[in-house]
């Protein structure tokens, strides 16, 4: 069956800024652009007070990895004229990656400071993929999180509705993907579901309603057509265009029995409420429908849902039976902006940060490794090594091992050997620019999210004020980053007292 993603024809792998090529101009010049370097992709701080976020977007990082190395030498001289970038024109006209990438799986569980993706090859190569490869990220990662948000705020189905919300095309297709990873039932655009492998759904516009005439009698007209040429699936009928109870509903129970539907549809059927108290329409609805004989038709729900109204909706005992969630989910609405970083840990053999003005944005250096503890099929606690250090080798030996925490040294656990389980997060997805993972199906990687979220306790799944998940970092990692920190400190001192 043919794709039909209408975005793929241009080469996203050079959707990025002007100065990543010319940093790599002097690296070039420079004689460095073979030295070798490891660049983390990470954030600082989940949104909407989650200490966590869904990871989403590892494969079309990799799709667009693998497109480095297909531009015309012209496409380089709009940007990087005249003579002095001829040379260096040529080389980025042909440059592949040749190098390896360690990244979480999608739908992973992520927490603020872990690399996500771990990029290991020429620093030429590695430092131009940082601003496509955030921009796949950011954007994924935003709209997968809200969802989890969203999806957990009920235990009903909730499907992604907000294409025509979205910020462009491409946002609006792999929204969809992201949606569902992060726990949506389906979603409304077409080509995210042709391309993904996963159902599109959709019911009807009140444009439909209203093309009958503006009457009560063509509302009836347009319930009794619609479900007359979409016998042998799925029928919800939208009720809200007029009135919702006076005739809307009356109009939908009236249609579903003329054209013999009820509760013995094999395919399901329910009306769609989209304006109004969603509480009170849908406690009546749900006891017209109960009373006309239709135990069985559902209650849709849509109109400006997010988990806070979803919640509060919930509290207040609605019959809603599922809900359809828009642009809070396809522009994650609250926080639009998700903050993944990529940023310079390693050159050749020789660990490096970033310190700045603000301690957020202290860095954690050199070539890292995440495990994931587990005992009781329980998420415990998440640990940041360098890799092969000592605690990496402890872990993978499955020998006792001693955890403290980075911001209070005196606060530890142990967990004895043999008596916890681990999990890499970062495994090799990219071998000397070779895919080595094998991509599986959307249901999977949804799959693997949901399972993810059923390790975490109840209390670190809230949607306020939730219970933060214990993640540190190895003691040779921190005596790492504290021994480059005094170093810094103390040039910049003596550079001061110069």
């Amino acid at each position: 069956m043919q794709k039909i993603l209408i975005i793929m024809d241009l080469n996203i792998s050079y959707c990025s800024d002007k100065y990543q090529y010319t940093m790599g101009k002097s690296f070039y010049d420079n004689g460095m652009k073979d030295k070798r370097a490891v660049f983390n992709l990470f954030y600082r701080k989940a949104p909407d007070t989650n200490n966590w976020a869904v990871v989403c977007g590892v494969r079309e990082v990799l799709k667009m990895v693998e497109g480095l190395g297909k531009a015309d030498e012209s496409f380089f001289e709009q940007f990087l004229p005249g003579e002095e970038y001829a040379e260096v024109r040529k080389y980025f006209a042909t440059m592949k990656f040749t190098g390896n990438i360690y990244a979480m799986r999608e739908g992973e569980i992520a927490f603020p400071k872990q690399p996500i993706i771990t990029i290991e090859g020429p620093i030429i190569e590695a430092q131009v993929l940082e601003t496509p490869m955030l921009c796949i990220m950011n954007h994924q990662m935003a709209v997968a999180t809200k969802a989890s948000r969203v999806t957990r705020s009920t235990y009903k189905p909730v499907s992604e509705f907000g294409s025509r919300r979205a910020h462009g095309p491409w946002a609006a297709i792999y929204g969809g993907k992201a949606a569902y990873i992060g726990g949506c039932q389906n979603s409304s655009n077409i080509v995210s579901g042709a391309e993904f492998g996963f159902p599109s759904s959709g019911t009807m516009a009140h444009s439909y309603v209203t093309s009958f005439g503006a009457t009560v009698k063509g509302e009836y007209e347009a319930f009794d057509k619609y479900i007359k040429t979409h016998k042998n699936e799925v029928l919800v009928l939208l009720v809200d265009t007029y009135d919702t109870l006076r005739c809307g509903l009356k109009n939908a129970i009236k249609a579903f029995k003329a054209n013999g539907i009820d509760d013995s549809y094999p395919y399901g059927y329910g009306i769609r409420l989209d304006s109004g108290d969603l509480t009170y329409l849908s406690i009546h609805a749900r006891e017209m429908l109960d009373n006309a004989g239709m135990k069985n038709c559902k209650i849709f729900a849509t109109n400006a849902l997010d988990e806070y109204l979803i919640t509060e909706l919930e509290r207040q005992g609605c019959k809603v039976d599922s809900y359809g969630v828009g642009d809070a989910i396809a522009t994650s609405k609250h926080n639009p902006c998700f903050g993944n970083v990529y940023k310079l840990v390693q050159v050749d053999d020789m660990p490096v940060l970033k310190r700045s003005e603000e301690s957020s944005k202290l860095i954690n250096p050199g070539f890292q490794i995440t495990y994931r503890i587990i005992r009781n099929n329980k998420f415990k606690v998440d640990v940041t090594c360098l890799r092969g250090d000592t605690l990496s080798q402890a872990i993978e030996n499955h020998g006792e091992i001693t955890l403290r925490d980075e911001n209070d040294r005196l606060k530890s656990t142990t967990f004895p050997a043999g008596k916890y389980e681990y999990r890499i997060l970062q495994p090799q997805v990219m071998k000397d620019g070779k895919v080595i993972l094998e991509d599986i199906p959307i249901q999977e990687k949804r799959q693997y999210y949901l399972d993810n979220l059923a390790h975490l306790d109840d209390t670190e799944k809230r949607l306020i004020n939730p219970h933060y998940y214990k993640c540190d970092i190895s003691d040779d990692l921190y005596d790492l980053k504290e021994r480059l920190i005094t170093n810094i400190v103390r040039e910049i001192e003596e550079f001061e007292n110069e």
